[in-house]
């Protein structure tokens, strides 16, 4: 199973993770029409700085027993036993944001356009290929590896 992985010392903080993300997710044809302040284009993943000063990348773990899927009551958040990945169905979701309140990590979010549905991590499923955060790490702290 390939999970996104992180080493938080490589990160410099540069957002290009953010940028690809909304870009990917988005009606964007290149990272340069991005608008990360427009909420209708959210990154499913942000980057924070730290109390030391140190940028910290959060990203969903795609956990392997993920809070997030056990406390979801419309069975909208659920692993997939083939990839491993936590997976979320919009048309299933009943806005309970139960998911966000048990997510360990804080990653899960309502999206801030209309509040009608979760903000989630897909592993870029519809590209096929590696997610597009990682694609455009320049410095690789993200990176993908078979867990």
């Amino acid at each position: 199973m390939k999970r996104i992985m992180i080493d938080a010392k490589k990160c410099d903080g540069c957002k290009n993770c953010m940028i690809a993300c909304v870009q990917a997710h988005g009606e964007h044809d290149s990272v340069h029409e991005v608008n990360l302040s427009d909420p209708r284009g959210e990154a499913r993943n942000t980057i924070l700085l730290g109390a030391e000063g140190k940028c910290k990348p959060l990203f969903c773990r795609h956990c392997e027993k993920p809070g997030c899927a056990a406390s979801c009551m419309s069975g909208a958040m659920a692993k997939d036993p083939a990839s491993g990945h936590v997976r979320y169905d919009r048309d299933k979701c009943g806005q309970c944001y139960m998911c966000v309140m048990n997510c360990p990590f804080g990653v899960l979010k309502p999206d801030r356009a209309t509040g009608t549905y979760v903000v989630k991590c897909d592993f870029c499923q519809q590209r096929g290929s590696d997610p597009s955060c990682v694609k455009m790490c320049p410095t690789k702290a993200i990176f993908v590896e078979e867990v």
